[in-house]
């Protein structure tokens, strides 16, 4: 199953990409395994910014990490960020 993740603000800088495509396993995806994979690729130093993320799915809030994830998917990473 092919995910599309975009990276945001302190993710983007942890990761040092804007976005990427991958292929996660398996036919029952959830935002949790995308969370994992995305953890395996990059390392510690996303590790430490994932549990302050918020996240959307197509465009849409996700609270329940057990939400399925259909091929094609696209998932926001977004970290908590100050404006003004």
């Amino acid at each position: 199953m092919r995910l599309t993740v975009r990276y945001f603000a302190g993710a983007r800088a942890a990761v040092g990409v804007p976005d990427e495509s991958f292929e996660l396993p398996g036919d029952a995806a959830t935002v949790e395994a995308a969370i994992e994979a995305v953890r395996r690729r990059h390392g510690a130093k996303v590790a430490r910014v994932l549990p302050a993320c918020s996240f959307l799915l197509d465009g849409v809030a996700v609270r329940d990490h057990d939400t399925a994830v259909c091929s094609g998917a696209q998932l926001d990473v977004l970290p908590p960020f100050a404006g003004g």
